[in-house]
């Protein structure tokens, strides 16, 4: 009853803030965002310390920091959670170490647990998957700072610390489990010298594994003989660490150390953000930019080559051979806009790539500007769903305004399969892993009620709005044809080894894949090794750069195709620019193997069930993209034919 009460809840107040989301942006004023404004605090204030998932890179499972029988306050209590940190598999909890600020303290003891068979085998799992807790104070998450040994970089942070570690011990080759149970966090401040108030700046942490040791029997005072502030003791390293064993007892103990900063509040997050690669960064963006320039040169001269006709008639230069490429574009005139096979669901496919290029676009641009920063936890991921549900009235009136054009009448259906068929899919596909995650017992795993809040944003709002912008579409005057279409279709003449459209469209698809390939690399670091990901202006570029790539091969390949007297081009433009998504699965299944250490079948099928969803939504986009060029182009050179 308790689970179901606490779903219910989460479900509520994700409803709410999906609905009060647009109004929260609108009403946030100056350099803060909403949730993410400055806190000060006197010397002696309470600060809370929050736990978060327990995560690993190599399950990808994350688990409630509770799940494990580590110390817990005297009520556990869940933080509101956004949907985005819902679907993430945050579960922010309270803790029980007690901090007060700019008060130092040495080795408090926590708690003092004895393990049962079960605890040392839940304990045992999680240090063999390499799980690391993870924390927050002040909306910092907690970090373990690795200095490098030469002195030119800069200290590298990890996202939260080991559970513990596998070792051995001198002349012994079993290795055992030790758990990390004393705590040496530092707290960072920036203080005011004029109101004596501080802003905490930094939050780190370094773990160490003890086996405590007291004299006597345990009471709540008894005083430790390896840690002891009364003669100044202190844990300083893991020589004599504590193994994780059935009937062992497990003392938990932390220090709390306060160090004065220059770092500003404004800049706190800018050590977790360092990027010591942008030169690898520069390097894609200038290989993306050397793709547009040569596809862009190709364009260039296409576009010059239909116009060479009317150049031709001034310097009367044209040859036989180029008279023949140029008239075998011209020859299909009556054909070329003939309404292709599965018309409907080109129909579909186009409106739901318009979604989801608007929806892409609209959240780089608010991600650019520092909306959705990682301090605002969970904000990427509900901008994006909400952004995509909003958005459904552009796929509505973008697939009713091409239905019509194909001369359709049921645009009611057209908007039905635009508004179910991509998010139908996405949502089984998703239902299947979330189950696997359910059935290992994850934090991961989607609550029911986050289930219902969503079914809801897509029943209740995105398929109205797709209805809305359908009949929209449909009520505006149908797209008229530059030339008009003969009666019996004509004869494709056989066509060349290199213009077959098996071959034709997968060579379409590695240019746009070569544009974005290096910084995919990076995305998918951060997805899956648990790193932050801020570089929004390299990203936008890179986007860019990819909308023109799969404008431009398009472009180059529909007119070769067009020359050869084959005017079936609207699937085959989708399909040009859209098979770039094979190449992207492709390149995720080689990350996995090659970067990934992911051992568990569930894990495994988690990985590439979701970046087969990534791929799909990929194809959609840029196979709309490749739509829209050749239909602008086909539009364009066609409108300037004279037909006798």
């Amino acid at each position: 009853m308790e689970s179901r009460s606490r779903s219910i809840h989460k479900s509520t107040s994700i409803m709410i803030s999906a609905i009060l989301f647009l109004s929260l942006i609108h009403t946030s004023h100056c350099f803060y965002l909403p949730g993410v404004a400055p806190e000060d605090f006197q010397k002696g204030d309470p600060l809370k310390v929050k736990v978060n998932k327990l995560t690993s890179i190599k399950t990808q499972l994350p688990y409630s920091y509770y799940s494990l029988p580590l110390c817990p306050p005297p009520k556990i209590l869940d933080s509101a959670e956004n949907l985005g940190e819902v679907l993430r598999g945050d579960r922010i909890e309270n803790s029980p170490y007690e901090f007060k600020m700019r008060e130092p303290q040495m080795c408090s003891v926590l708690c003092r647990v004895k393990l049962d068979a079960k605890a040392a085998k839940q304990f045992k799992e999680k240090i063999d998957d390499e799980y690391r807790v993870n924390m927050i104070l002040d909306n910092l998450p907690l970090v373990v700072p690795i200095r490098r040994q030469d002195q030119g970089y800069p200290t590298v942070y990890q996202l939260g610390y080991h559970v513990g570690l596998k070792g051995q011990y001198t002349g012994s080759k079993e290795e055992k489990n030790f758990i990390h149970n004393h705590l040496a966090f530092t707290v960072k401040y920036h203080r005011d010298p004029l109101t004596d108030s501080a802003r905490i700046v930094g939050f780190e942490v370094k773990p160490y594994s003890i086996k405590h040791e007291y004299e006597g029997k345990w009471t709540g005072n008894t005083r430790l003989t390896t840690c002891d502030p009364h003669t100044k003791r202190t844990v300083v390293n893991s020589n004599t660490p504590q193994e994780v064993e059935a009937n062992k007892e497990i003392i938990f103990t932390y220090d709390v150390e306060y160090q004065e900063s220059d770092v500003k509040w404004a800049s706190r997050w800018d050590a977790y953000l360092l990027m010591s690669d942008d030169q690898i960064h520069w390097f894609s963006i200038v290989n993306s930019l050397m793709i547009v320039l040569f596809l862009s040169g190709m364009v260039a001269m296409i576009m010059l080559r239909t116009l060479y006709r009317d150049i031709s008639k001034y310097n009367e230069l044209e040859t036989l051979e180029e008279a023949q490429e140029e008239t075998g574009w011209k020859l299909v005139h009556g054909d070329v806009f003939r309404p292709p096979s599965n018309s409907d669901m080109l129909c579909v496919y186009v409106g739901t790539g318009v979604q989801f290029l608007g929806m892409v676009l609209v959240t780089m641009i608010f991600a650019v500007l520092g909306f959705l920063s990682p301090s605002n936890r969970g904000g990427l991921m509900t901008a994006m769903l909400l952004l995509w549900v909003f958005m459904g009235i552009f796929a509505g009136y973008a697939s009713s305004r091409l239905y019509k054009m194909f001369k359709g009448s049921e645009w009611k259906k057209v908007a039905l399969r635009t508004a179910c068929l991509f998010p139908g899919i996405v949502f089984a596909i998703f239902f299947v892993l979330n189950a696997l995650i359910w059935g290992q017992k994850s934090s991961g795993a989607v609550p029911f009620g986050t289930m219902f809040a969503l079914v809801v944003l897509w029943f209740g709002i995105s398929v109205p709005l797709v209805f809305v912008g359908g009949y929209i579409g449909f009520k505006k005057p149908a797209i008229e044809d530059p030339v008009k279409t003969n009666k019996i279709p004509r004869q494709i003449p056989e066509q060349a080894w290199y213009m077959n459209p098996i071959f034709s469209i997968l060579i379409g698809g590695i240019l746009p894949f070569g544009a974005v390939f290096i910084e995919l690399f990076f995305i998918l670091t951060s997805i899956w090794l648990n790193q932050f990901y801020y570089i929004f202006g390299f990203l936008f570029l890179v986007f860019i750069i990819l909308l023109i790539t799969c404008a431009e091969i398009s472009i180059v390949l529909c007119y070769f195709q067009l020359c050869s007297e084959d005017y079936l081009w609207w699937w085959r433009s989708y399909l040009t620019a859209g098979s770039s998504a094979l190449y992207l699965f492709l390149y995720a299944t080689f990350y996995f193997f090659t970067k990934l250490e992911i051992t568990k079948l569930v894990s495994g099928l988690l990985y590439f069930g979701y970046m087969l969803i990534a791929s799909y939504a990929f194809f959609v986009l840029t196979g709309t993209i490749g739509f829209y060029a050749c239909f602008w182009f086909t539009r364009l050179i066609y409108s300037s034919v004279k037909i006798d």
